[in-house]
């Protein structure tokens, strides 16, 4: 059974999707909820649901190093094998993610490659594109430049802003992440297109 941990910084929708897909025949199992903000709501959300939760305020740190050695620490004492980034909003250092190269995964709300890093909704609607989505990657030191293993699609609408588009773009991240999760944990890596 691969044990899963899933990182948040905010109000944990995805999570709770990932969370609610490893039951039954489900090669995983969540064993930890982490943020980097101690006030995330979804935090609550994972306690809820039984989970066991870490959080180490990044902002109490000097480094990123300093803030990643603790949350190494909660990975390694939870016994993971995979780390599932969700709306984890922190640049993770190239020493961090190699330490988890092949065995990190983070869904991100555009079609990858366009769009790497903040702002995708809105550039999107800019660019004057006509579709918009997520992306479900591994994780590199380049951001958001992983293999894709997955990845949804959404229509730019007339009248479209980013909030509205976000709206629907995270409706497709709950159904394409957990889908991809489990295809990952399988060993399947062939991109999953819905």
């Amino acid at each position: 059974m691969t044990r899963v941990a899933i990182l948040i910084s905010g109000g944990g929708s995805n999570m709770v999707k990932l969370v609610e897909s490893m039951t039954g025949d489900h090669p995983a199992r969540p064993v930890l909820v982490a943020s980097n903000d101690p006030t995330a709501g979804g935090l609550v959300k994972a306690r809820d649901m039984g989970l066991e939760t870490a959080a180490a305020d990044h902002r109490a740190h000097e480094s990123r190093e300093a803030f990643e050695a603790i949350l190494q620490e909660a990975l390694e004492d939870a016994g993971v094998d995979l780390v599932a980034l969700a709306g984890f909003m922190r640049v993770l250092t190239p020493g961090f993610v190699s330490a988890w190269k092949g065995r990190m995964l983070n869904i991100h709300p555009s079609l990858l490659p366009k769009y790497r890093g903040l702002n995708t909704h809105a550039r999107a609607i800019e660019a004057g594109d006509t579709e918009a989505g997520c992306t479900v990657h591994e994780v590199v030191a380049d951001l958001d430049a992983g293999r894709i293993l997955g990845q949804a699609r959404v229509s730019v609408l007339e009248g479209d802003t980013p909030d509205t588009l976000s709206e629907r773009v995270l409706s497709r991240e709950h159904e394409l992440y957990p889908l991809v999760l489990r295809r990952f944990v399988e060993g399947e890596r062939s991109p999953l297109l819905i």
